[in-house]
């Protein structure tokens, strides 16, 4: 009856009109970039281009692909994505899984989750983390993207919460048919905990896509650049040394790097629309626990 009443219709279609609203301010900045990207270089640099291509043409997107270090850099964004994302999942959820237990289970429980929370508020900071990197030989390589982001604390609380969720019942009855904690964690917790998993995959892999500081200070040769870094290198410091000069001579700057911010942020576009379920219940659960 609640749902039915007047003063509910008018609020409900209120938020519907405002989230409408905010959805297409949202999406008119990327509109604008992908009609940027599809037109020619005459009036992109005219600023005549709005939210219709001008004189369409694929030619931008041709000549990005055809750019040798751009697929390397984005290739490499892509390995660092996939590689990163499975090893800090199963860091963090293995990490959560032991921390969900209770001081019966896990005595010295509390010491290691008070030495997580810790490492939230301090940090070594920039020049100590460099350091440990060229030290440990890992500069100018994957592991030097991959590594520092491994365990995240915050990913960690949120797969807690969401273990601690899961019945106990449930795991009395796997260790009651000879299943150890490893077994559990994979057939029980595991499955159960997908809306967290996504959640947590989904923070991972758009830091992963996105980070292009760490790339511009670990990586010395371009060719190892990932897509961000390499991104960042032509945007934002205009050095467009590392495209075909043929290509910057044809093409103004600006269909370029239209082109070329739209595909870097296509692929979490179209990963995020399979994972928003899981997201938002993920989310809410992982928010109302303790």
């Amino acid at each position: 009856m609640y749902h039915k009443t007047l003063p509910y219709r008018v609020f409900a279609l209120f938020n519907y009109m405002l989230l409408a609203a905010v959805s297409i301010l949202c999406m008119l900045p990327l509109l604008h970039l992908l009609m940027v990207s599809l037109s020619s270089s005459a009036p992109a640099n005219a600023g005549l281009v709005t939210f219709w291509p001008i004189g369409f043409t694929f030619e931008a997107y041709a000549k990005t692909f055809n750019n040798d270090n751009f697929i390397a850099s984005l290739w490499i964004s892509v390995e660092r994505t996939v590689i990163g994302t499975v090893l800090a999942m199963f860091v963090n959820t293995i990490a959560a899984y032991a921390l969900s237990k209770d001081a019966r289970v896990f005595r010295a429980r509390n010491i290691y989750l008070w030495y997580f929370v810790i490492t939230m508020l301090f940090s070594g900071g920039l020049i100590p983390s460099y350091i440990l990197i060229l030290r440990l030989g890992l500069m100018n390589s994957m592991l030097a993207l991959i590594l520092p982001g491994l365990v995240v604390v915050f990913n960690i609380i949120l797969l807690l919460n969401f273990f601690r969720a899961i019945p106990k019942d449930l795991e009395e009855a796997a260790f009651i048919d000879g299943a150890g904690h490893f077994r559990t964690f994979f057939m029980i917790y595991l499955p159960m905990a997908m809306p967290a998993i996504a959640t947590v995959s989904l923070f991972i892999m758009v830091g992963h896509w996105n980070s292009y500081f760490d790339g511009l200070i670990y990586m010395k040769d371009s060719q190892k650049l990932p897509l961000a870094s390499f991104m960042q290198t032509i945007i934002v410091q205009a050095d467009m040394s590392k495209l075909d000069p043929q290509a910057v001579a044809n093409l103004s700057q600006r269909t370029i790097r239209a082109s070329q911010i739209f595909i870097g942020a296509l692929p979490i576009l179209v990963v995020y629309p399979f994972l928003q379920r899981f997201f938002v219940k993920g989310i809410v659960i992982g928010a109302v626990k303790e």
